[in-house]
């Protein structure tokens, strides 16, 4: 019976199980411990985005749990989106409603 896994799940079971070998079983942004019974919630993620890039040093991969490495790809989409994933600079309010608001109370 042929193997029928896609070549990319084989690709991506080769460099997981290197990340997570080389690497501490901790998410890299939230710091979340992952014990061997929740570490499928632990993640690997291409640093640059390019899944093909997997150099044996690992320097293209960190771990992350579900929700950073969803965080992360989010951030990403958002910088092919709209070219940026700095926050946007929000102005402080210079106007005060309440300003006049004894006098208007007087009457």
């Amino acid at each position: 019976m042929a193997n029928d896994t896609p070549i990319y799940k084989k690709s991506e079971a080769g460099y997981r199980d290197k990340a997570l070998k080389m690497y501490p079983w901790v998410c890299g942004r939230c710091a979340r411990e992952f014990t061997y019974s929740v570490l499928r919630e632990l993640t690997v993620h291409h640093v640059d985005h390019d899944h093909d890039n997997n150099p044996e040093d690992g320097s293209n991969w960190e771990l992350l749990c579900l929700y950073c490495h969803d965080h992360e790809h989010q951030k990403y989409g958002e910088f092919v989106q709209y070219g940026t994933m700095a926050e946007k600079e929000v102005k402080v309010a210079t106007h005060n409603p309440f300003a006049d608001l004894k006098n208007l109370m007087k009457d």
